[in-house]
């Protein structure tokens, strides 16, 4: 249920064409086996979105109010440490009363735990990790709950596995190239505060971003402006977390209370360390909002609430409505980051705006 209902935590993944004709003999090819097989240790393959035991991919059940909903599925069995030491040392106890001896060679307890291992793994209750996905044919994108670069790079290598081509998480540097074909990687990077302004910084495009939207909602009412005209209210609360790989302490994490208003917050900035992560709130109006959590570095959005529609709905149009709303929120993301792009890597632009965002760091309300 990691998209039907609640919060969503998810990655998006770019893929360098749509989806092929023939996904779903592609993925089916590729199922889960079943989870009752004795002999098994460790087991990947797909299922559907419907529940972590379907492994019968058809069109309608990889399918769901037109989007395709599929979970890469992980299942293990592992003997916990303390069980599988009890039981060697069990059985190294028998055999050595039965040998006369006092003490086993190394070479007869690793035989024993290879056997004990054996005997009790297919007994273990499998240990299940599921990764769905939703994704909308046509589209060069989709979105995946693999969170962690580990868990990412085990998605899209399973994705490789079924279509023969694979797509990359949609990050600060990869995502500036995308939409504004601009290199972020070539720039250096800059100090948001007078005090630090002369410290060498490495160039993290995603942490300058999400400061950098601070600044703009802060210093415009709470406003900024989107492409099409549009104005999108934006607020920054906590938790904080900022960063700046320096002298003192690299990592500060504020929380509870008003941390965004909080002199603390101030003496972060002032220090030359910028938003690593954030609570962020979009909103067009009053009813249509976006609350998540964003991590700068990876794009990562965690516990996404998206706006409520209006009136009763069954099941498969509330699934759609909300990838409706998922879709316009990746969308206004895609907006404001473009923007920033567009406007980091226009030096004579950006000695300005980085002018104003120093005036603004020392110049911010606090509360103690």
């Amino acid at each position: 249920m990691a998209f039907e209902s609640g919060s969503m935590s998810f990655r998006v993944v770019a893929l360098p064409r749509p989806f092929p004709k023939n996904w779903l003999e592609k993925f089916a090819a590729k199922h889960a086996g079943s989870l009752d097989a004795s002999d098994l240790e460790s087991q990947s393959g797909w299922v559907t979105g419907r529940h972590l035991l379907d492994t019968n991919l058809t069109e309608e059940s990889a399918q769901y109010a037109g989007y395709v909903r599929l979970t890469w599925r992980t299942a293990t069995r592992k003997v916990p440490g303390a069980l599988l030491k009890a039981e060697c040392r069990m059985e190294e106890i028998a055999r050595a009363a039965a040998e006369g001896v006092a003490f086993l060679k190394a070479k007869d307890r690793a035989e024993i735990r290879k056997e004990v291992k054996e005997r009790l793994t297919p007994k273990m209750p499998p240990s299940i990790q599921a990764l769905p996905f939703v994704y909308q044919p046509g589209t060069h994108h989709l979105f995946a709950t693999a969170l962690s670069d580990t868990l990412i790079d085990t998605f899209c290598g399973a994705l490789r596995e079924a279509l023969g081509f694979s797509g990359a998480p949609e990050e600060p540097e990869a995502m500036a190239l995308r939409l504004k074909n601009v290199d972020l990687a070539d720039l250096h990077g800059d100090g948001f505060s007078r005090e630090t302004a002369d410290t060498a910084m490495e160039m993290l495009p995603g942490r300058e971003f999400l400061t950098w939207l601070w600044f703009k909602a802060e210093s415009q009412n709470g406003r900024v402006a989107l492409a099409d005209g549009r104005s999108l209210d934006v607020l920054i609360e906590g938790p904080l977390t900022f960063a700046h790989e320096g002298d003192g302490a690299h990592v500060t994490v504020l929380r509870k209370g008003l941390p965004e208003r909080s002199a603390e917050a101030k003496t972060c900035l002032k220090a030359g360390k910028k938003l690593k992560a954030a609570t962020v709130t979009f909103a067009l109006d009053e009813a249509t909002q976006w609350r998540f959590q964003l991590d700068a570095d990876t794009f990562a959005v965690r516990s996404l609430k998206v706006p409520q529609g209006e009136g009763p709905m069954d099941a498969a149009s509330r699934f759609q409505e909300r990838m409706i709303y998922l879709e316009q929120f990746r969308e206004i993301f895609c907006d404001l980051y473009g923007a920033f792009a567009e406007l980091r890597a226009n030096r004579r632009r950006w000695t300005g705006e980085l002018d104003r965002i120093r005036e603004w760091v020392p110049s911010r309300p606090n509360r103690r």
